[in-house]
């Protein structure tokens, strides 16, 4: 995978929902459930879709929250992969 320059960065964040946030050489969003049952639902789906992606998020759960960063850490950045992969959570989200 071939990482992504800044304008190439800045024209991916346009195809992916709002809340996510370029910041630290990845693209990072939260989540608010309303219990961690619906939280720990969530993660179990994205899970799935990282499994299937090959592609591994970094992430935290506390309680109802859920906080993930995507980067693709062999090429020290983001790739396509990585928006592939935030593309398939915002459409997770509006199910």
């Amino acid at each position: 995978m071939l990482k992504l320059n800044t304008k190439e960065i800045q024209l991916k964040l346009t195809e992916i929902e709002p809340q996510w946030i370029f910041n630290d050489n990845s693209i990072q969003r939260s989540f608010k459930f309303n219990d961690f049952i619906e939280a720990f639902s969530f993660m179990t789906s994205v899970a799935l879709i990282a499994e299937k992606l090959n592609h591994h998020p970094n992430w935290e759960n506390t309680y109802n929250k859920v906080s993930i960063s995507l980067s693709t850490h062999d090429a020290a950045g983001l790739t396509d992969l990585d928006f592939k992969f935030a593309k398939a959570i915002d459409k997770l989200m509006k199910k």
